[in-house]
């Protein structure tokens, strides 16, 4: 882990303190799509911009939930740029890289123009988190495999994750 990433890992766990759910979620979602990027050989800015996008891609929650009284995707879509994007000039993060990020925040529960590896890898790996966090039923997870997962070892990380023997051939 690069310094950023530990400062931006920081802060977040900093906006969370209280939140372990919230916290648990993200790290996860990070070590995942940190773990698909290698594997793909992302180059070094992608992977570093992929690892603070994980980080914070749900920097919106709280705000959602105080301001709708609710936390949907769509929501924390409009509402988590603003937030990162001060988190990120405060860590002093390059302009190429904060819009990069605030686009993936903006877009993180959208999944059609996907442009780019790190928007596909961290879709799938918000999946993988929320699919297990929600229960989701195996015939939910299977549907999603098809749809959702593009990258290789995201499809490979998804087949072991949930069993999904039967598909160890796509």
């Amino acid at each position: 882990m690069n310094e950023r990433i530990f400062q931006v890992m920081n802060e977040m766990f900093l906006l969370y303190a209280g939140d372990p759910k919230r916290m648990q979620h993200f790290t996860k979602v990070y070590v995942y799509a940190s773990w698909i990027g290698q594997a793909e050989q992302l180059d070094e800015q992608t992977q570093e911009i992929l690892e603070i996008a994980a980080l914070t891609h749900d920097i919106g929650i709280h705000l959602c939930e105080e301001k709708y009284g609710q936390c949907g995707g769509k929501l924390q879509e409009r509402e988590g740029p603003a937030l990162a994007k001060t988190l990120l000039q405060k860590l002093d993060i390059e302009d190429t890289i904060q819009a990069r990020v605030l686009f993936l925040i903006a877009h993180h529960h959208t999944y059609s123009g996907v442009d780019g590896p790190d928007w596909q890898i961290l879709l799938e790996a918000d999946f993988l988190v929320n699919a297990y966090e929600d229960a989701l039923q195996l015939s939910a997870i299977q549907h999603a495999y098809h749809k959702i997962f593009r990258t290789a070892s995201g499809k490979r990380l998804c087949q072991r994750m949930f069993a999904l023997n039967a598909l160890q051939h796509d």
